[in-house]
């Protein structure tokens, strides 16, 4: 694709927020990474610049997966290595063995979610083109992050941290049961899974990003994104899916992040405004409806929390929520035009909302009847317009 025809495009931001961005020819992996600010405008810098994230993404990889697997090796084998200073049961939290530790806890948490990733389709079962050859190369004897979980004995219940609320992360379209861990598909040596490279995607921000770690919802959150870039025609770009997704969604989660921090949740960054700021939207919409869900005491919570915490993810299909981040990624307001999407979504089943009573709409809101996403995003302009 010219440069020229990539510029005249990115140059009229109102195409996308009313018509999909084509797929052919990469032009949607290429206007998300532009759209979420991986890359400029100006073409002319950008081997320079993917150059440079993607060795920085390698460094990572040595550091905090590479390096953590040999030095556990080391102090497993060589006694030299096992000093008073750094031992399995040394309660010093500076300890080598210590942060191994506390890392399998989040590890742990992170593998159980992402195996079950979209479950509606094969795509994160089967193994990638281009595993991670830094991690895979036989001449090494460190262990991988599959190795990791499979050698632990930590329980899940002492690492579970969500952000669920009052409602399930998950939605009943996408609440497949994952198979038990031993009844997956082993891969052969030299392979690994397109959710195992989730799994480092998410171990590594949790690793960077302390403070926020890793929340159940953000496997969700990285896995259409992961999807979209490798499942990208050019297999140039298909190659780095890994490093490009890893940056792409850090840039994301800088824009979303509050909604997973508990602490903000009552601030005007945080999830409980913006779930508020939906009844009022669909106040000054639709003030009938709104009068409707407040008279049967149906909270934004109940189902809001998850649209927006998980910018709808779970209420479609994976074809339509990259339909629908095409518009949300594009618009300049892309978090506000959510809140109007969310209002659509509501607009377009009222009359079943006005007719039915708590239980009917409760199991409405939290299954979304309407698969039309297309019909969704339109009706989300139309409320947009009439501002």
């Amino acid at each position: 694709m010219e440069g020229k025809h990539q510029e005249n495009i990115l140059a009229q931001p109102e195409v996308y927020s009313e018509t999909r961005i084509p797929c052919e020819g990469g032009l949607r992996c290429l206007c998300w990474k532009i759209l979420l600010n991986y890359l400029p405008l100006e073409r002319a810098s950008w081997t320079s610049i993917l150059a440079k994230q993607r060795g920085l993404y390698s460094q990572f990889l040595r550091e905090m997966i590479i390096q953590p697997g040999i030095a556990k090796a080391n102090m497993g084998v060589s006694r030299e290595d096992v000093t008073f200073e750094d031992h399995p049961l040394n309660p010093n939290p500076d300890s080598r063995w210590n942060t191994y530790f506390k890392d399998n806890e989040v590890l742990l948490q992170i593998d159980k979610d992402v195996r079950r990733l979209c479950p509606d389709i094969s795509f994160f079962q089967r193994a990638t083109e281009y595993p991670c050859l830094l991690i895979l190369d036989p001449q090494n004897e460190f262990e991988t992050l599959r190795k990791r979980v499979e050698q632990t004995t930590l329980k899940s219940q002492t690492v579970a941290r969500n952000r669920s609320g009052v409602t399930n992360m998950s939605s009943p379209h996408k609440n497949n049961a994952p198979p038990a861990l031993n009844e997956y598909e082993v891969l052969p040596n030299g392979c690994e899974a397109h959710w195992e490279v989730v799994e480092r995607i998410l171990f590594i921000y949790a690793k960077l990003n302390p403070g926020i770690a890793y929340v159940q919802g953000m496997n969700e959150i990285v896995g259409p994104l992961y999807y979209t870039f490798a499942t990208d025609p050019n297999s140039e770009w298909k190659e780095h899916a890994e490093a490009d997704t890893f940056f792409c969604f850090t840039n994301l989660m800088a824009e979303i992040r509050d909604n997973f921090i508990k602490s903000l949740d009552d601030s005007q960054c945080g999830i409980t405004y913006k779930m508020e700021k939906v009844y009022s939207t669909l106040k000054d919409k639709d003030v009938e409806l709104y009068l409707k869900l407040q008279e049967q005491n149906i909270k934004p919570q109940f189902f809001a929390f998850r649209w927006l915490t998980l910018l709808l993810s779970q209420e479609f299909l994976l074809p339509d929520v990259i339909r629908i981040w095409d518009s949300l990624f594009a618009d300049d307001n892309r978090f506000d035009f959510l809140l109007l999407v969310c209002c659509a979504m509501l607009i377009l089943i009222r009359e079943q909302l006005l007719e039915g009573d708590f239980t009917v709409n409760m199991r409405l809101l939290q299954d979304y009847p309407i698969t039309d996403v297309c019909q969704i995003l339109q009706k989300a302009k139309e409320l947009q317009d009439s501002k």
